[in-house]
């Protein structure tokens, strides 16, 4: 079994509802506890045995490129920039031209949660499917609809709106050959509508909830109270 080692990180979006927060950078770039939310990301797949990431840029390019650089904690950093927004999807494919491998992680840049992308890989392998997501269980799944799973992979992701506790998309995933091979021919596409759902809906999309930490910074109350989780370093 070959180890895939590269990762696609996205961090091109315009993070509309954080303005009030951080009106001048990209989402990714937010500072937390006097570091870019985005290194924190990025250390975690250093550590997690990543050895090349492309970050998949729009918003604010040149930004994510003046604070990352070529290398971070090991890693060789690449830069794929969309040439107008291309929807997550999109965004992945365009990245995955710059793939050295046949095979790749992939994660938000806005979203944190640790894990093991060797043991999300061995999740895919194990079920014998192409396509893994990590999922992290938090107390209430009303922001972001509950994940349902059946014996190892996802059964549904259900519309936003439920309550209580319960499993949710954390937004890190693992995709062999044949996922990155059969990504929609076209230019723009949600990767979440056009690739994760009818994954699902054919039972072809594994699960790993051997995860923890999961924050995503995407709105003010999140990114205010990611001040202080990672005030002291990591969560």
């Amino acid at each position: 079994m070959i180890i895939a080692d590269e990762a696609i990180v996205l961090v091109g979006g315009f993070g509309t509802r954080l303005r009030s927060e951080v009106p001048d950078l990209p989402k990714p770039l937010a500072p937390v506890a006097g570091r870019p939310f985005l290194a924190y990301v990025l250390d975690n797949l250093a550590e997690g045995g990543i050895r090349r990431v492309i970050l998949a840029t729009g918003y604010l390019a040149e930004r994510v490129e003046q604070a990352i650089g070529r290398r971070w904690q090991g890693m060789d950093v690449v830069y794929s920039r969309e040439p107008e927004p291309l929807g997550t999807g999109g965004a992945l494919a365009l990245a995955a031209r710059q793939l050295h491998g046949h095979a790749v992680h992939m994660s938000n840049g806005d979203t944190y949660l640790r894990y093991s992308p060797r043991q999300l890989q061995q999740h895919a392998e194990r079920e014998q499917v192409s396509l893994a997501v990590a999922l992290a269980k938090v107390e209430d799944v009303g922001r972001y609809g509950a994940v349902e799973l059946a014996h190892g992979r996802v059964a549904a992701f259900n519309e936003k709106g439920g309550h209580g506790p319960g499993f949710i998309n954390a937004g890190s995933y693992f995709l062999g050959p044949a996922a990155l091979s059969s990504l929609p021919d076209k230019p723009v596409f949600s990767f979440e509508t056009d690739v994760l759902l009818p994954r699902a809906a054919s039972e072809g999309l594994a699960a790993c909830v051997d995860t923890a930490d999961f924050i995503d910074i995407g709105v003010p109350e999140d990114y205010r109270r990611a001040q202080h989780i990672f005030a002291g370093g990591k969560p």
